[in-house]
């Protein structure tokens, strides 16, 4: 890959300190097996490395084209994929979603009482595809919702059951009850493999096929799927977690992934491996408002759309997620957009940035954010659970931003 931090607008030496920071701190104490960092500005690459190992009982190290699972960062493919057929004029962002999943026509809301007692009642207004995109449609991780102050992770999930599509996943959930009304609360779960479902039923394809069609042919992400194929198998990383001694521990051995088999569960939320080159190319073009390489996957003023904050009053996440719920980006000083949360400004977000910056990441610690101010995109890849683990977003930002020297 062809780094050129003086086109970027970057100043080397400055940059210098992620290699430092990382080793010292996170490969060299053995906190992270490995990882990959990328920071593209102006349209070049100005800094790309790779730490580490990526497989530990092979010895393997991390190399420029490994795979990663990056898990939630799989949600803004999936947006850029459901606005590609919103700007076809196939629907609305207030469209409610039981136009397109008739199963959704009936839901009810679970009220919980002062005494601890429930009851069903109709929701004030039907779910709309605005409300998925936004995780504000009262569906959370689990499909019979637990108490509403939990986010409603507390009951069982089919993700994971055997033979289970987008389309049975999006049907049983028309029959839960939602934790709250639709778009008073924010409640990070499953609703982002409901956008996947909608592109399945509004395109008339199978959602990996459409991301291919629409996304990863257009960007040349050719290493971005919902499995690796046999050919690709030896790049795979594997998957730790923080252990007992605050190490390394595996969770996923390369060469055993469920990522090595074709899946029939396409999770528009979490399902996409990729690689950091891969990555690269999708956060330049949502960096060029929609463009790359002479390939439109959408319009500038459509990234504008996503990238908004859509929260009720310009609010903050803070405001309207449930009591002790997660998200992949701290609640304080940032709202939220179509699949994305958005930076606030510094004296919100009480870090460096720029208001306007947008962002997601994964449960295994992989992270991005673009700036459109700054022209600036980093991605940042690893393969340790959980991602709340270590504030990586925060002093990769703290290290980032002083780099920049136009």
């Amino acid at each position: 890959m062809k780094i050129d931090p003086d086109a970027a607008g970057l100043d080397a030496g400055r940059l210098q300190r992620l290699d430092e920071h990382l080793q010292a701190r996170y490969i060299g104490p053995g906190k992270i097996a490995g990882g990959q960092v990328a920071v593209v500005r102006h349209g070049a690459v100005g800094y790309f490395r790779s730490f580490g190992l990526m497989d530990v009982e092979r010895a393997k190290p991390v190399e420029e084209d490994t795979i990663w699972r990056i898990y939630s960062m799989t949600k803004p493919i999936t947006g850029v994929a459901l606005l590609s057929l919103y700007e076809k004029g196939l629907f609305q962002l207030n469209d409610p979603v039981h136009r397109f999943i008739p199963s959704w026509k009936d839901m009810k809301v679970e009220e919980r009482a002062a005494d601890g007692t429930t009851r069903l009642v109709d929701p004030v207004r039907p779910v709309s595809v605005k409300d998925v995109m936004m995780h504000m449609g009262g569906l959370g991780f689990a499909l019979r919702a637990g108490p509403a102050e939990s986010g409603g992770i507390a009951g069982p999930s089919i993700r994971n059951e055997r033979g289970t599509t987008l389309e049975t996943l999006a049907d049983r959930a028309g029959e839960a009850p939602l934790t709250h009304q639709p778009g008073t609360r924010w409640v990070y779960g499953l609703q982002t493999d409901i956008c996947a479902r909608l592109v399945e039923v509004l395109s008339g394809q199978r959602f990996d096929d459409y991301l291919r069609q629409a996304v990863f042919g257009p960007l040349g992400m050719a290493d971005t799927g919902f499995s690796v194929p046999a050919d690709s198998a030896q790049r795979l990383s594997g998957l730790y977690r923080r252990g007992d001694d605050k190490r390394v521990a595996l969770m996923e051995d390369a060469g055993q992934s469920s990522y090595l088999r074709e899946r029939s569960f396409l999770s528009g939320g979490g399902g996409l491996v990729s690689t950091t080159p891969d990555y690269i190319r999708f956060v330049q073009m949502l960096l060029n408002g929609g463009e790359l390489d002479g390939r439109r996957v959408l319009g500038r003023k459509t990234i504008e759309l996503m990238s908004t904050n859509h929260l009720p009053g310009g609010g903050e996440l803070k405001d309207f997620a449930v009591r002790g719920g997660y998200g992949e980006v701290g609640f304080d000083g940032n709202g939220f957009g179509l699949t994305v949360a958005v930076g606030l400004g510094p004296a919100r977000t009480a870090g460096i940035g720029s208001a306007g910056e947008y962002m997601w990441g994964g449960a295994a610690s992989t992270l991005f954010w673009v700036d459109p101010v700054e022209d600036l995109a980093v991605v940042f890849m690893t393969q340790l659970m959980p991602s709340g683990a270590f504030n990586f977003r925060g002093q990769l930002k703290a290290i980032v931003y002083p780099a920049i020297v136009d």
